[in-house]
């Protein structure tokens, strides 16, 4: 592996938030009565499964939480007790999209409703939740944490990767997010990429107009 454990949690949420917006669009669309397949709704709970929870929470919970409680600072054991409790919140909200997307072909209206209050509500979860991690937890670890203690973390993380989640599973679980993303988010990206452009095309043309109605006052 090779780098601070820490910063491959860190990394991590990067896929995980690129779901986060994935699932935005799903609830968009169904909201609006539009088919979202469910391949595609399995293909998002498998990856909120296996790489955000039993991979990425796994090991906050089995490994990282356990070193930082053993330093006995307060900040940490609070921060970390709340952490816990919402990983325990996000697998409700999971289960809840599961039951959601069983009822699809009998219950649409059923299904819409179950699936986008449980995906909204981890949405908004998961996204406090990884700043909390990112701005406070994440580099209070790497400033409490020994280099032992990083080296013993990083020999965990292998382990998870290697015996729990799988050799070569991680991949395939960045291929399928990869493909999510390019199903859901292109085009919202395409938009984000045309704004700058705007943006600089509407400042030209603000001080196109300033400098004419300067001329116009001085010289007319």
């Amino acid at each position: 592996m090779n780098k601070n454990p820490i910063d491959e949690l860190t990394q991590e949420h990067g896929p995980i938030k690129v779901m986060l917006r994935v699932l935005e669009k799903m609830n968009e669309k169904i909201s609006q009565g539009e088919d979202v397949s469910n391949t595609d709704l399995n293909n998002g709970i498998i990856f909120l499964k296996e790489f955000a929870d039993k991979c990425h929470h796994g090991k906050e919970e089995n490994l990282l939480f356990p070193m930082m409680k053993k330093n006995n600072i307060k900040k940490e054991l609070e921060l970390i007790d709340v952490l816990i409790a919402e990983h325990v919140v996000g697998r409700s909200c999971i289960k809840n999209m599961v039951t959601a997307i069983e009822m699809k072909s009998s219950d649409k209206a059923g299904f819409a409703d179950l699936f986008v209050k449980n995906s909204e509500a981890y949405v908004k979860l998961l996204d406090q939740h990884i700043d909390k991690e990112n701005l406070i937890l994440f580099p209070e670890a790497k400033q409490s944490l020994s280099e032992e203690k990083l080296k013993e973390l990083e020999a965990g993380f292998e382990n998870v990767e290697k015996n729990i989640i799988g050799e070569g599973r991680h991949a395939e679980l960045h291929k399928l997010i990869d493909e999510l993303k390019r199903r859901y988010l292109s085009q919202r990206q395409g938009l984000k990429m045309k704004e700058p452009r705007f943006l600089i095309l509407g400042l030209v043309s603000f001080a196109v107009g300033v400098l004419v109605m300067y001329i116009v006052e001085k010289y007319f």
